[in-house]
């Protein structure tokens, strides 16, 4: 793969500015046998993209052919390419990741389904279609964990009801969690396997309570990292990768 293209392929822009960031001087690749870093100016050069460590503007990055991410998601931003009233989720991630070519009409790395504006902690992103796919359709069954922080103390009967199952306005069937374990008396951790709209809020007005805070920490096997702090994003490593399939 020619570097250029390898650069197009990772979200650094149309190959024409690609080629202009090798000519400046601004890509440097890392040498293993020497161990140092040296500037390339031949947007031209053959690369093998697997495994390569390059720097764009002094900012080290690896090659992935696909990409696969992890944002801690704070308060008071939309997962939304196109936000109404809050900023967007894509404002917090690097450019090369919202640029990344992709054969659909929408570039870069896409939010693994939404958390409303006000709901914090785990979201995947990745531009593998199939992966979106295995992680968010219903008949996956995969579970996600929130932390639901009520207004009112939680009671066994509430836990019950949810478990059971509760009617929704737009939806005749009922709908209940997976699992509901109380961690305190006005907090409870709620497991579910699907996603409606607004549907942790409206299970738990279905059962005479309000939701004051909600933070999703998990996902399948997968924990939201401890050292990942809101607003932060990194790359998923391949272990991690491993348990969201085995999840799926």
């Amino acid at each position: 793969m020619q570097l250029q293209d390898m650069l197009y392929s990772q979200g650094f822009g149309v190959r024409r500015v690609c080629s202009g960031l090798v000519q400046q001087g601004w890509v440097e690749l890392f040498d293993e046998e020497t161990g140092q870093w040296r500037a390339e100016r031949d947007s031209l050069l053959d690369v093998d993209p697997e495994g390569l460590r390059f720097r764009v503007q002094g900012v080290e990055w690896a090659y992935h052919r696909l990409g696969y991410a992890i944002l801690n998601k704070p308060a008071g931003v939309e997962c939304s390419q196109k936000p109404s009233a809050y900023p967007s989720i894509y404002s917090l991630l690097p450019a090369p990741l919202r640029q990344r070519p992709n054969k659909g009409a929408v570039q870069g790395l896409q939010a693994v389904g939404r958390l409303d504006q006000d709901t914090t902690g785990l979201l995947l992103l990745s531009d593998d279609g199939q992966f979106i796919h295995r992680m968010t359709s219903p008949k996956k069954h995969v579970a996600k964990v929130y932390r639901v922080t009520c207004r009112h103390p939680v009671d066994e009967r509430q836990i019950a009801q949810l478990c059971a199952g509760v009617v929704l306005d737009d939806d005749p069937r009922p709908v209940k969690a997976a699992a509901c374990a109380k961690v305190d008396e006005n907090t409870l951790d709620l497991t579910l396997t699907e996603g409606k709209y607004h549907q942790v809020k409206r299970m738990v007005a279905a059962v005479g309570n309000r939701v004051e805070g909600l933070h999703r920490w998990r996902m399948g096997r997968f924990d939201l990292p401890a050292d990942l702090q809101p607003g932060q994003w990194r790359w998923l490593s391949a272990d991690e990768l491993r348990l969201l399939a085995a999840t799926s």
